[in-house]
């Protein structure tokens, strides 16, 4: 008599992915001094929103041949606001402080970059208050008709960053303003 063998075979697969993140981390720090007549009031530590308009640049500039920006401007806001990704040169989100002596916006003016770190520390941007204001923050434009009119947001300008700090600053006349900004990137 012979036997029927019944069985099963079972053949079991898992296919998986290796899931491949890489990060290209851009950011920015703002060290900001606040010195009245001679002394200093105070340093802060801030970091930043890099705006899609500034990183969209950044791609753009390296990668895609559009025109290089060849000069940054530092500006100070005196609204309560806090910068977002959407935030434009064209739509900043704050209100542009103008009340200090300096003409216009402040050059970024920037040493090369060394060690991943691009930084104004040698030239820091300095304003020097002419009323008494409240300072919330920062932002870093360029391009456009008229970077260095703190007035413009039609220039079609690029807003690489912003940063709303920490702690704001009440100014008053006399006050001076020193605003360093390291952008920093990693590979992480």
């Amino acid at each position: 008599m012979e036997k029927n063998h019944l069985g099963a075979h079972i053949t079991a697969m898992v296919e998986s992915s290796l899931i491949y993140r890489p990060q290209f981390l851009v950011e920015s720090i703002w060290d900001v001094e606040h010195w009245r007549k001679g002394q200093l009031l105070d340093v802060t530590l801030d970091h930043n929103i890099c705006t899609d308009e500034g990183l969209n640049a950044l791609l753009d500039i390296m990668f895609h041949g559009a025109t290089q920006i060849t000069t940054w401007y530092v500006g100070i806001f005196e609204s309560d606001t806090t910068p977002v990704a959407g935030t434009t040169y064209a739509v900043p989100v704050y209100t542009e402080s103008t009340a200090y002596t300096e003409a216009a916006r402040v050059e970024y003016a920037e040493a090369v970059a060394s060690g991943k770190i691009i930084t104004n520390s040698a030239n820091k941007a300095t304003f020097t208050m002419n009323a008494t204001k409240t300072i919330y923050g920062a932002a870093l434009v360029g391009g456009g008709s008229a970077p260095t009119d703190n007035t413009d947001v039609a220039g079609g300008g690029t807003m690489y960053c912003a940063s709303k700090f920490v702690a704001s600053k009440s100014v008053e006349s006399g006050d001076v303003l020193k605003v360093t900004v390291s952008i920093t990137s990693a590979d992480a």
